[in-house]
């Protein structure tokens, strides 16, 4: 699996797909749910050499949905560059997700993106057109083009947890 960082991304679509990416953003929560419920606590725990467990990349969609949150804040207020992600994913490692229960990182997922969707619904349809520079692929993002970084993001993760079963089966 090629490695998040080392993607490269084209936003080459119209501000219309939107509405497609919305899908892909509201279907995400479920789509977690569905792959990781069957799972023994185990198998939700099992570290694959020095990286995150199941567990771990479930709850890693929650810490960085706060990301894409404030995020949004930065379109409107009108911000020139968006704020950085925090490349070390700290916040991952010290939140413990092995620690808690598989219900109580999923709600927590559920919960965050429900308030994201809840406020990209509220925006006009021009407002996803608005851009400010992403700081790591320097160049601009629109917010269309934050909805399919964040809905690939969800994908490689579900790849990335896919991939951790398949191996313990």
């Amino acid at each position: 699996m090629v490695k998040w960082t080392d993607r490269k991304f084209d936003f080459e679509f119209p501000v219309a797909e939107s509405t497609r990416l919305l899908e892909r953003l509201r279907n995400a929560p479920d789509q977690l749910e569905a792959l990781v419920s069957p799972l023994s606590r185990p198998m939700l725990l099992t570290r694959d050499g020095d990286t995150w467990t199941i567990q771990e990349n479930a709850g890693h969609l929650a810490d960085v949905e706060l990301l894409f949150l404030g995020r949004l804040d930065d379109y409107a207020a009108g911000c020139e560059t968006l704020r950085p992600a925090d490349m070390s994913n700290r916040n991952t490692f010290s939140a413990r997700h092995n620690d808690r229960e598989i219900e109580s990182v999923l709600a927590e997922f559920r919960r965050l993106r429900s308030e994201l969707i809840t406020r990209l619904e509220k925006l006009e349809p021009g407002d996803f057109g608005r851009s400010a520079m992403h700081p790591r692929l320097g160049k601009p993002m629109r917010i269309c083009d934050m909805l399919y970084f964040q809905a690939e993001h969800d994908s490689h993760h579900l790849a990335r947890i896919r991939e951790l079963a398949g191996q313990r089966r």
